[in-house]
């Protein structure tokens, strides 16, 4: 994995994530998002440890993982704007995107459930004789949710090969971290008898070269490791905010949030030109994202049913 190839990604997820915006504003995409945007190098560096063949579960907030992953943007978007051409023919839309064919086993919109399917996942492929391994994202806020904290308890026991990523970014929607996790986040992993460490969530190398030792630990069968990745989520927890304008961080606080920006950060590391041509790269693919989805027919309201119960097929 090179600089180049890690901007590439925290590029894409920026870029994508604030055209999406743009479509919530234009009404394209209904319902809103929940932006990624700040959060990218987390993405970026865990995705680019794993193997195509490894797993990833998501959260609410999954639009980075899932294009850090593998995903087209194009049926990403197109998922987003409840197309029949997206990622589940739009049906699962921001908070629901899938593609098991790329080993991305879903967002999730119930807080902390996706590193009880990671742990599953991943105890499964190990069944199967396979060294398959499964990295889980989830926020500060699934700290304190039960399922969770089972999913270590029995990755812990059983030394699953699962790697646990909490982005930590310092609010659970509106209420801050200190104010809702007694102790510290790593503590309550290694509790549980995993390694657990603080990395910076701005930098994709050292997201990265965290995640690379842990996803190496996993493979050899010595179980999981957790990784809080410290972070700041630089626009709203959720776009409904643009109109509610909640008032729960001081400007201070944002202006100091916002100027680790990892972009900026693995920008730095690229000659002028070659950053330059990553750019235009990524531009033209969401422009010709945007026309795809644009273009792309909404499912037939005949077909509502297909997929919600198992004796209803396409």
């Amino acid at each position: 994995m090179t600089a180049r190839d890690l901007y590439r990604t925290v590029r894409l997820i920026r870029r994508f994530e604030e055209r999406a915006m743009e479509f919530v504003r234009s009404g394209e995409i209904v319902g809103g998002i929940h932006p990624y945007v700040g959060q990218e190098a987390i993405a970026a560096g865990v995705c680019a440890a794993l193997r195509p063949d490894d797993v990833i579960t998501s959260t609410h907030r999954g639009h980075g993982h899932v294009l850090a992953k593998g995903a087209d943007p194009a049926r990403m978007l197109a998922e987003l704007m409840g197309r029949e051409t997206g990622l589940n023919r739009g049906r699962g839309g921001s908070m629901h995107a899938a593609d098991f064919g790329l080993g991305i086993l879903g967002a999730n919109a119930i807080v902390g459930a996706a590193g009880s399917i990671a742990t599953g996942a991943a105890w499964a492929y190990r069944r199967q004789g396979k060294d398959v391994v499964a990295a889980s994202f989830f926020g500060d806020g699934a700290m304190n949710e039960g399922m969770l904290l089972e999913a270590f308890n029995l990755a812990a026991l059983w030394r699953v090969p699962v790697v646990f990523v909490c982005e930590n970014n310092g609010y659970a929607t509106t209420m801050p971290v200190a104010s809702a996790v007694a102790g510290s986040i790593t503590g309550r992993a290694q509790a549980f008898g995993m390694p657990a460490f603080t990395v910076d969530g701005q930098d994709p190398e050292k997201v990265l070269a965290a995640t690379t030792a842990a996803v190496a630990r996993a493979r050899a069968g010595r179980g999981p490791t957790f990784l809080e990745c410290t972070t700041y989520r630089f626009d709203a927890h959720h776009t409904f905010e643009h109109r509610t304008r909640l008032n729960y961080r001081s400007t201070d606080e944002l202006s100091t949030g916002r100027s680790r920006d990892p972009v900026e950060i693995q920008g730095a590391r690229l000659a002028a030109g070659e950053r330059a041509a990553v750019e235009a790269e990524i531009e033209a693919l969401l422009d010709a994202a945007a026309g795809f989805a644009m273009g792309s027919a909404h499912p037939d309201p005949a077909a509502a049913l297909e997929f919600l119960y198992a004796g209803v097929r396409p």
